[in-house]
């Protein structure tokens, strides 16, 4: 079964494929020695090459998927690659070989918490992606008076400088009445650059810690320390591949429609693959 080139490479976690189709065109792919150009489509056989680096284009049923919960400290960068020489996030990540691992969202500099990563790109694209709606919930504790007012406004919702955002829940986590500090339990399902901060900024109140404490049905482990990993167990991986529409996908779409087009006629269905989700 063939798919799409730029479908492989965002697999393979090098880009959006947005981005890929650029690569593309400008001619940094190449297949079985050959300049791609956009519309080709490939198979495991096919030898894929960018910028003259091989890339791994296994069949989606034979791969071994892998996600794994990271506790970022504050002062990690989300990035790769910083230029002013900072810790990043992918500094104490396992290493991989003939796979690289792909962020799932971000956190700005001074935020600490559960981060996501994967070695299957499209997987990360769609957890990234608001349609699907995760919840992402934080501990934040913060400088000044959350009045009723103030409460109600973020949570009916506060026109930012891209959008309106709002609070799902906004839950009192304590804290002494007259202390300056006093720590919450927020929710919301949007991903917006710095949100959090933004929106209790709205309310002229700042933030002094933020900490992400769950994306999705994902909690933070107490065990799990700051700078330390560890991979999802079975039933979380089947739980998060569910949610995007992952699970049994020779039949969503993601890798099996033209399979699922020869298939149909009256011819009975092949055993089902097994689920590359699974450990």
């Amino acid at each position: 079964m063939s798919e799409k080139l730029q479908k492989v490479l965002a697999r393979a976690g090098l880009g959006s494929r947005r981005e890929l189709e650029g690569w593309i065109e400008q001619g940094r792919v190449q297949v079985n020695g050959k300049v791609a150009t956009l519309g080709d489509r490939v198979e495991s056989s096919d030898a894929i090459r960018v910028d003259g680096r091989t890339v791994p284009n296994e069949a989606p049923e034979e791969r071994t998927v892998r996600v794994i919960m990271y506790h970022k400290p504050a002062g990690e960068v989300c990035s790769r690659n910083d230029p002013e020489g900072r810790a990043t996030v992918f500094d104490n990540l396992p290493l991989l070989q003939g796979m690289r691992w792909v962020q799932v969202g971000r956190l700005d500099l001074n935020t600490s918490g559960l981060l996501l990563f994967t070695t299957d790109g499209e997987l990360a694209h769609r957890l990234m992606h608001p349609s699907n709606g995760f919840e992402r919930e934080y501990a934040v504790r913060v400088r000044g008076d959350l009045t009723k007012e103030k409460k109600q406004a973020l949570l009916d919702g506060v026109l930012l400088e891209d959008g309106v955002s709002k609070f799902e829940t906004i839950i009192d986590a304590g804290g002494a009445e007259e202390a300056a500090n006093h720590w919450y339990r927020v929710m919301l399902t949007g991903g917006k650059y710095r949100e959090v901060r933004r929106l209790f900024e709205s309310q002229e109140l700042e933030v002094a810690r933020l900490i992400r404490i769950r994306f999705g049905g994902l909690t933070l482990p107490s065990q799990l320390k700051t700078g330390r990993w560890m991979d999802l167990n079975e039933e979380q991986l089947n739980s998060l591949s569910s949610h995007v529409a992952l699970k049994g996908k020779q039949y969503t779409g993601l890798y099996g429609r033209a399979r699922l087009r020869n298939q149909r006629g009256g011819d009975k269905l092949p055993k089902k693959p097994r689920n590359p989700y699974r450990r």
